[in-house]
């Protein structure tokens, strides 16, 4: 029956009615497979990828190729069939490149669907039977106990000492104690009658109803806004689409107003096709998509050993373009291990060293290693954490890892942190419930160790241990004050008591002994990581499903202070304005974190959004740059991401993000640096068009000029050192374009220089009675020369960096002494001479060609000099 409240806000007994199930028998199995076939299985939609020869057609997607295509036909349709074929080859070529190195198809919906697949015990007509989770339907009685994933969403009808780790769906730190009670209007995270999909059983035992399956539970709502989250192109294939648009308008005009200029001064039609071929396929940086393809490449090769995995080529690119990171709490920022902190025992206090369940560290009081057989009543809190306790610590993979609840794992490790690693032997048990609000454990020598909250235990004590493990009064008041200090640090805090027994029938007179305090530790360079991305002026935010009071306390810890928002203030007010002013954003939703992300996104921002569980999918995928964790994340998160960082550490982000402003500078390099070489072919063809002199350059000599020396002499700027401030200047501006007007400049200098030396060069040749294969030769050479001077002009943008550059970057000379061997042969040898239509030059060629190329590069940093000057 249709309702306005949901399943937890009302009495279990009228879900149950409503849903016509059956508390204590279940459905009968004819009406489960009945209520199967209506509403289909409880698994969660998978979205189709597409198949490898669309992922290969889709390389041809491009307007550049598109010109490179046609210019392919025509130049066949003209008997060019050499030609034709080369230009068809390089086409081919960079499709290849570009097909091999594309990420997988998107899987993140296959992840969340995998969390669904497994078994559930549900009780059909009384009997208990083992059944895939996917044939689940509502209304079906389901059995929890622990270790179990929950197999849909449930609405709790019996509890006995249930914990759920929601951490992955909700980003809470600390299993949930659940508790079948209807509650009013909350939160997720507080939804305490309710048992997730895809969460997990810690603790306890229960039985719930099956109130939702497949697209209708939480994880399919999360689901959704996966499948419905277009994947954000990152800035630079924005800028370079954008780029390849302008670029290809721009050579389609000045083609066919080349083509209309020949034909109205009577020049043949065919050969004005040539010229108009040759135009458009010397004004494309064929070699673009390879170089950057390559540097994109090394990128990814260089964060691999920096521990992290970039599964999408231009996200290397991205994260030197971010300006805000939103970080999870929960397992990026933090380790995901309560670890005890502080022990306040016998009325003193100590520190505990040490993060994570790794037994490594110690007990220290007042800056000094302590000594156990000095601080007894310090050994008996920690023994009564040890010994009433149900957690194991176990060496796994080279980590230490606990099974049981991460409260008391923590517990266990901060005992084995002070050398202790057993107590006797336990006889009787009587666990933790809502009820009596403590766990008690009665041991072969009689002893009995108590724990729970500090409230319960100080009714339960009738006086204290002294220092010296003498008795004393007990003091609620300061004991009190102190578990509330601890508490305004976010810290969680248990209290330990002991007694004597024979038996746990009832509990015998205890002994106040002391507290132990934990959190979910930061990870030990978060905070310095956190400082580096501050100082490059990126901001940093973190998002959190957790409790406002623990992501305040993280983040202070890290350097995130300043003012928290929780999910019920962004549903109120969601302004930009109060989300810019905003570092730690707490019991957030899943669809609020992807709200955050598209609000700061519409400022114009560039988002990287670290995330490790299922709830944070969705905004991975929606970020510019999705950053998962390699170790803790949820294969959604993984799938869902753009890089997986390898040993979930936060100061990998900020090496990332150093490499990725790397990769930028490279490539804006090679761009300035590789366009003069087009624009010049371009201007040499419609100057010798509008003159009416032959044509200074064929397209296969374009060809050759763009797919060897543009390569060639790229090569270096793939491999190009980082600048040593480079994490010490502010983010580039997202709205910039990929040329400022400083480097436009510089590259219309170098236009203007090849286009005045190569067509004055060869009109001076013909004219003293060199042959056009000569001249021809002569305008190829020009062009490698002046670019190969040109490339020292780009290893630095803004200052001379001739010789250095040779020392810090060895492939510069290499480069240099290939494209010098390269167009010897190109020049000299017979073969090449028939292919390309070329001819041996004498040494006063080489000499004029070489006056323009040195010309050149003084210009360019007089150019360089005077804009720096500005």
């Amino acid at each position: 029956m249709a309702t306005a409240l949901a399943p937890y806000r009302r009495p279990a007994g009228d879900v149950v009615r409503d849903l016509g199930g059956d508390a204590s028998q279940g459905l009968a199995p004819a009406e489960a497979a009945a209520r199967l076939e209506r509403e289909g299985p409880n698994t969660l939609p998978v979205a189709r990828g597409r198949g490898p020869v669309v992922r290969f057609l889709l390389q041809f997607n491009s307007p550049l190729i598109y010109v490179l295509l046609a210019a392919a036909a025509v130049t066949a349709l003209l008997g060019e069939h050499v030609d034709a074929i080369v230009i068809l080859g390089v086409v081919v070529a960079n499709a290849i490149v570009g097909f091999v190195q594309e990420s997988r198809a998107e899987k993140a919906l296959t992840a969340l669907a995998a969390m669904a697949r497994t078994t559930a015990v549900a009780v059909r007509d009384g009997v208990r039977r083992r059944i895939p989770a996917a044939d689940l339907v509502r209304g079906d009685l389901v059995e929890l106990e622990a270790g179990d994933k929950v197999p849909a969403d449930l609405r709790l009808l019996r509890t006995d000492e249930l914990a759920v780790d929601e951490s992955a769906l909700t980003g809470e730190s600390v299993p949930v104690a659940k508790d079948p009670a209807e509650l009013p209007e909350v939160s997720l995270a507080d939804r305490t009658a309710m048992a997730f999909s895809g969460t997990l059983v810690t603790a306890g035992r229960a039985a719930g109803l099956v109130v939702a399956t497949g697209a209708d539970t939480e994880l399919g709502g999360i689901d959704r806004l996966v499948h419905t989250t277009a994947t954000v192109q990152t800035p630079l294939t924005r800028k370079i689409t954008q780029f390849s648009k302008v670029v290809t308008v721009a050579i389609l005009v000045l083609a066919a107003v080349t083509f209309v200029i020949g034909i109205l001064r009577g020049r043949d039609a065919t050969e004005m096709l040539t010229a108009a071929v040759a135009l458009a396929v010397g004004a494309i940086p064929e070699g673009l998509p390879a170089v950057v393809t390559i540097t994109l490449a090394l990128g990814v090769a260089r964060m691999v050993r920096r521990g992290a995995i970039v599964r999408h080529l231009p996200a290397v690119e991205t994260l030197g373009g971010t300006t805000v990171i939103c970080t999870d709490k929960t397992g990026t920022l933090t380790q995901n291990q309560m670890t005890v902190t502080a022990v306040t025992a016998g009325g003193r206090d100590y520190t505990v060293t040490g993060t994570g369940y790794a037994p490594d560290g110690g007990i220290e009081c007042g800056g000094r290693a302590v000594d156990l057989a000095e601080h007894p009543v310090l050994k008996e809190t920690l023994l009564t954490g040890l010994g009433c306790n149900d957690a194991q610590l176990v060496e796994k993979d080279g980590g230490w890892q606990i099974t049981g609840d991460p409260t008391e794992g923590a517990l266990v490790t901060s005992a084995a942190k002070a050398g202790l690693g057993r107590v006797p032997a336990r006889t009787a048990t009587q666990p933790f419930s809502s009820e009596r609000r403590y766990m008690a454990t009665l041991h072969e020598d009689g002893t009995v160790y108590v724990k729970g909250p500090v409230e319960r235990i100080l009714e339960l004590c009738d006086g204290a241990a002294g220092p010296g493990g003498e008795p004393v009064p007990l003091d609620r008041a300061a004991v009190a004050a102190r578990a509330e200090s601890y508490g305004g640090e976010a810290l969680r805090v248990l209290a330990f008591a002991r007694g004597r027994a024979a038996t746990l029938d009832e509990l015998p007179p205890l002994t106040f002994l002391g507290l132990q305090a934990m959190l979910d530790p930061p990870r030990p360079d978060a905070a310095q990581a956190v400082r580096t991305c501050h100082d490059a002026g990126i901001q940093v935010k973190m998002i959190t499903g957790d409790h406002a009071a623990t992501a305040a306390a993280i983040g202070a810890r890290v350097g995130l202070g300043g003012t928290v928002m929780t999910g019920a203030d962004l549903a109120a007010d969601d302004s930009p304005e109060r989300i810019r002013d905003t570092t730690v954003f707490a019991r957030v939703s899943p669809e609020q974190k992807l709200r955050l992300v598209r609000a700061l996104q519409s400022s114009g921002h560039v988002i990287a959004m670290t995330g490790d569980g299922v709830n944070d999918a969705p905004a991975l995928k929606q970020a510019d740059i999705g950053v998962a964790m390699g170790r803790t994340g949820t294969d959604a998160a993984k799938e869902s991401a753009d890089m997986v960082l390898t040993e979930d550490d936060f100061t990998s982000i900020e090496r990332a993000v150093e490499e990725g402003r790397g990769v930028f500078d490279n490539l804006v390099k090679f761009i300035v640096w590789a366009l003069p070489s087009n624009i010049g072919l371009g201007l040499v063809l419609v100057a010798a068009i509008v003159a009416g002199t032959a044509l200074p350059i064929l397209p296969l000599q374009v060809l050759w000029l763009n797919m060897t020396a543009v390569l060639v002499l790229g090569l270096p700027f793939a491999v190009e050192p980082k600048d040593e401030h480079i994490m010490r200047r502010p983010p580039r501006d997202p709205a910039l374009p990929l040329l400022t007007r400083a480097m436009t400049t510089r590259i219309l200098l170098v236009s203007a220089i090849l286009l005045a030396g190569s067509f004055g060069l060869q009109h001076w040749e013909r004219s003293h009675g060199a042959s056009p294969e000569v001249a021809q030769t002569i305008v190829v050479n020009v062009f490698a020369l002046t670019l190969l001077t040109y490339m020292f002009n780009c290893l630095s943008l803004d200052r001379p960096l001739l010789w250095g550059g040779v020392r810090r970057n060895p492939w510069v000379a290499v480069s240099a002494l290939a494209l010098v061997a390269i167009q010897v042969l190109y020049t000299y040898t017979p073969f090449m001479n028939d292919v390309f239509g070329s001819a041996p030059l004498d040494a006063a060629a080489w000499a004029r060609i070489a006056v323009i190329a040195a010309a050149s590069y003084l210009l360019v940093e007089t150019l360089k000099l005077v804009q720096r000057a500005r």
